[in-house]
């Protein structure tokens, strides 16, 4: 009986494993998924928060700061050292980027140097605001004047985000 088993080992052949099929399909597959991948692009602009305002300034320090800062009803441009330069009142469509947009590029032609801007936000403004008025920080877009091209300029592309003040007329 212990020979019979012995035996009957010896006659068993080793299966083979067939991975031709698999191979072919994985052939096919990775070619057509790299083909088919969506790549996104990310875009990640770096942010700082503005310094304190109720830090004393000190004498050599008195040069132009922009600030943007959005509020409910209203866009205002001013410098911080200055006051404010510019508001924007809402129109019936919303905030008025174009007026925004204009002053900004009339202050970069005044102060060319200067990149930096701090948005200051009131609470409650909607995300979409917020990427809208740095965009318009940011970059400014001219028609070419044979209108066949529109030609970018940087305009303040050092970006602080911050609380905007509070106004004097709430409780």
């Amino acid at each position: 009986m212990i020979r019979s088993r012995k035996a009957g080992r010896r006659n068993v052949e080793t299966a083979e494993l067939n991975i031709t099929a698999f191979m072919n399909l994985m052939v096919i597959l990775v070619p057509f998924l790299l083909i088919t991948a969506v790549f996104s692009r990310l875009a990640v602009l770096e942010l700082n928060l503005p310094g304190s305002s109720t830090e004393p300034a000190e004498p050599q320090d008195q040069t132009f700061q922009l600030e943007v800062i959005v509020r409910a009803d209203k866009i205002e441009v001013g410098d911080r050292n200055q006051g404010l330069l510019g508001v924007y009142p809402n129109s019936g469509d919303g905030y008025d980027y174009e007026a925004l947009s204009n002053k900004l590029s009339e202050l970069k032609r005044r102060y060319p140097a200067k990149t930096d801007a701090s948005i200051l936000l009131e609470q409650d403004i909607e995300y979409d605001t917020l990427v809208q008025v740095m965009d318009r920080v940011r970059i400014s877009e001219r028609v070419d004047e044979d209108e066949q091209s529109v030609k970018r300029f940087d305009l303040f592309p050092d970006i602080s985000i911050g609380d905007a003040p509070v106004t004097g007329g709430g409780a």
